[in-house]
């Protein structure tokens, strides 16, 4: 009896990628004349007159060979060819990278002067190195009409920060810019039609939202990267200032912050209910369903407290919030189809100083990261309020970064921020 034939390979297979690569041997592209048909090269080689090159092939299989090399080389692939920068930017080219494990949770640091913009990058997967990596952007004199490479750093006070796929959003109040983590090209966009400070930023399905931090407007503006403009879709229920945002599962959170202007019409107010209003703000958050274009019902964090830091990942909302003699953290079920919509879950503080709670000079800036919460220190120094109380001991300066996993509840101590990144913006990306 005859052994069964062994199934054919992929390989051995007629996908419908083999099957485009041979309609583009067989047929001349006009639009790329230039290009050698794949079949004549290795006709031609075998017969010893020419030599396959990478640029003879097709554009599906140069994608496959690009979107294998090492994410240290990116930056030099669009300064080949127009072709190859065509290639890098193109969907095709992240959705390979995705398939093939090659796009990375990674948080960027950033910290702008009036001349420089500086990043700390780090990985925090099992794969990522310990240490920080510190580089700079570099302004794009094709695209910046040539306003010199300190375009728009003056201009960038008390930026936010949010990421589209590999794409980096720097919002200032009267400025935008973009920067591209795989080319390290950066290049100005359109700025909000009003002029925020400290706002409440996130991305959800593709676009960009922000709210808050304008006293005469609860205006909510949306960005979008195609068109390059910016519309007004709502109005917020609360007009916020200092406050976070953070989206998961389609919603835009509006999170903490001070009360500004009048628009709930109590001028008139007694100072007793001045300061209750100014508490539900600290520890409450607006809800925005972007698809139907509604609030959803705001939402307060267990026993009051000041949101001082907050971010989503994982489906769910993290949320620092510091009391009179006590920091809480806590975690909010934001995935809506699930039953537990909306429940809050009390997990395990941060392990600082017990100092840093009474003192709000040290700020932090909370991301999620994959299946991480990062807390960076962005302001302050922690050793001089030890210093101020008395203690001696050191080592716990500027830039300290704690990580929170998800999965095991646990916290553990990173490598602190190089000493270039101060009162920096934090932001997670997939590149």
């Amino acid at each position: 009896m005859s052994s069964p034939s062994p199934s054919p390979s992929a390989s051995d297979t007629c996908t419908s990628r083999h099957f485009s690569w041979l309609m583009k041997s067989c047929f001349t592209n006009p639009q790329h004349p230039h290009l050698p048909s794949p079949l004549s090269s290795i006709i031609a080689a075998a017969a010893g007159t020419t030599t396959i090159t990478i640029s003879s092939l097709p554009d599906d299989l140069l994608l496959e060979c690009l979107s294998r090399v090492p994410y240290s080389t990116l930056p030099s692939l669009p300064a080949v060819c127009r072709r190859w920068a065509h290639l890098v930017n193109s969907p095709s080219f992240q959705l390979l990278r995705l398939r093939h494990h090659n796009v990375f949770h990674t948080l960027f640091s950033i910290s702008i002067s009036n001349s420089a913009l500086f990043t700390a990058t780090r990985r925090f997967d099992r794969g990522g190195e310990p240490a920080w990596k510190v580089s700079t952007f570099v302004p794009s004199v094709e695209d910046n009409g040539g306003l010199g490479s300190g375009y728009g750093f003056s201009l960038m006070s008390h930026f936010r920060l949010v990421s589209i796929g590999r794409k980096i959003y720097i919002i200032g109040r009267a400025a935008m810019m973009r920067c591209d983590t795989w080319t390290g090209i950066l290049v100005p966009k359109a700025a909000m039609n009003l002029p925020r400070k400290k706002f409440a930023v996130a991305a959800v399905e593709g676009k960009i939202l922000v709210a808050g931090g304008y006293a005469r407007s609860s205006a909510v503006e949306e960005y979008d990267p195609d068109e390059n403009a910016w519309r007004v879709v709502t109005e917020a229920p609360r007009r916020r200032y200092g406050c976070i945002g953070a989206s998961a599962d389609g919603v835009f959170y509006v999170i903490g912050g001070l009360k500004i202007g009048g628009n709930d019409g109590s001028g008139c107010a007694s100072r007793a209910a001045g300061a209750e209003a100014a508490h539900v703000y600290a520890s409450s958050m607006d809800l925005y369903d972007v698809a139907a274009r509604g609030w959803l019902r705001s939402r307060a964090v267990p026993g009051g407290g000041c949101v001082v830091a907050a971010c989503a990942t994982s489906g769910d909302v993290y949320i620092l919030s510091s009391h009179a003699v006590e920091i809480s953290f806590w975690k909010f079920n934001a995935a809506r189809k699930s039953g537990s919509f909306g429940d809050w879950s009390r997990i395990k503080s941060p392990p600082v100083p017990a100092q840093v709670r009474l003192d709000n000079t040290v700020r932090f800036s909370c991301v999620g990261v994959g299946g991480k919460v990062v807390l960076v220190q962005v302001v302050g120094c922690i050793d001089d309020l030890l210093r101020r109380s008395g203690r001696t001991e050191r080592g716990v300066k500027e830039g300290l970064v704690l990580v929170y996993d998800c999965a095991e509840g646990e916290w553990s101590r990173a490598a602190d921020m190089p000493e270039v990144i101060r009162r920096a913006a934090c932001v997670s990306v997939e590149c």
